[in-house]
């Protein structure tokens, strides 16, 4: 029997006792960018926890355009307040900043945060449009700060212990980046960085210095690379967003596998993909940023899920399948690849910065 049908809007009406993606119970946390909002949904999409007021809500108590969320231990969230450009938040017409990193506890307390809201730098505990942070085995935190063209490794204390990239440089040469869109850790210590603008992923030492050890364009075919993720099998996950499409390369960087996200009838043109990650079914979660939706495909490319309505923009407190805006991440918590497992390391500062 069918489990999951499109409806007029272009979303889906769901048997919630159905389970097409094979989620079980677990649950999917996603960064709803414009709609200002973390949120975590059932498989059926309920929301059933969420960090941030909802669009129109520019104050420090939401998270602005975030574009980034990670649950790191039992009720614990990471997740990247970006801050909202010009044109896409009504009450700051010519941008909004937010600039921080930050945990946040199940009560919605900020219990640690590397930058501090609305105030841009690049110097102690200031950052410039972080997009991305992954929690790391040893509690330091990995921030992809963006403007500012570098990746930091920042202590619990706030410390950077480790860079890559020259601060407020663009460039392509050794310890260069351009717009560089996430970072990763990898199992054999590399960090996978995805430097956007240079159409590439690089995996670089964790050294200082660092050193690149390899490059991924799909043969030069990449352009603003927006993710990117090891699998188990050594192939790379790559989000090809100006290219709308998801790219998986092997070792000599052939593309083994790919998915477009702007071929149905209805889609944004260049809805600009962000986030894609393999689940361990071996299915694909894609956050397909203006198209509006976060959708599950098969191998073989087949949708097996989608929340929310194909390039609609929208906002809803009780579920989230009709109505995203923009969603920019979304991961199965504890079902991810190519981050760092989640820490239940709860051991941290309060901070009054909510």
């Amino acid at each position: 029997m069918p489990t999951a049908s499109k409806n007029p809007t272009g979303s889906y009406d769901r048997d919630k006792s159905a389970d097409p993606a094979g989620l079980g119970r677990r649950h999917i946390l996603i960064a709803d960018q414009f709609n200002n909002r973390v949120v975590e949904i059932t498989a059926s999409g309920d929301i059933v926890w969420h960090f941030g007021r909802g669009p129109n809500d520019i104050s420090p108590r939401s998270i602005i355009g975030v574009n980034d969320a990670e649950r790191i231990g039992d009720g614990l969230t990471l997740m990247a307040g970006t801050g909202a450009p010009a044109g896409t938040e009504p009450l700051c017409p010519n941008g909004c900043a937010d600039n921080r990193v930050m945990i946040v506890d199940h009560d919605g307390r900020i219990v640690w945060r590397y930058g501090h809201f609305g105030a841009t730098g690049s110097g102690p505990d200031t950052l410039n449009t972080p997009v991305q942070a992954t929690y790391l085995p040893n509690r330091h935190v990995l921030i992809t700060d963006q403007v500012n063209e570098r990746i930091i490794e920042v202590t619990h204390g706030k410390r950077i212990v480790w860079q890559y990239g020259v601060t407020g440089n663009a460039g392509s040469g050794p310890n260069q980046l351009n717009n560089p869109n996430a970072a990763e850790l990898l199992e054999n210590g590399h960090i996978l960085i995805s430097d956007e603008n240079n159409n590439r992923a690089i995996e670089v030492t964790h050294t200082s210095p660092s050193t690149i050890v390899r490059t991924f364009t799909a043969h030069g075919t990449l352009s603003g690379v927006a993710f990117a993720s090891r699998l188990p099998d050594g192939h790379t996950l790559i989000t090809d967003s100006n290219n709308n499409r998801i790219v998986e390369v092997d070792d000599g960087d052939n593309i083994v596998w790919q998915y477009a996200t702007n071929t149905p009838s209805g889609s944004n043109a260049n809805p600009l993909p962000t986030r894609a990650v393999r689940l361990r079914n071996g299915t694909t979660m894609i956050s397909d940023q203006f198209n509006d939706r976060v959708l599950i495909v098969d191998k073989a490319g087949k949708t097996l899920v989608q929340y929310g309505t194909l390039n609609v923009p929208g906002y809803n407190t009780d579920d989230v399948n009709t109505q995203m805006n923009a969603p920019y991440d979304a991961k199965v918590i504890g079902d991810f690849t190519g981050l760092t497992p989640p820490s239940r390391d709860h051991d941290h500062d309060g901070d009054d910065d909510r």
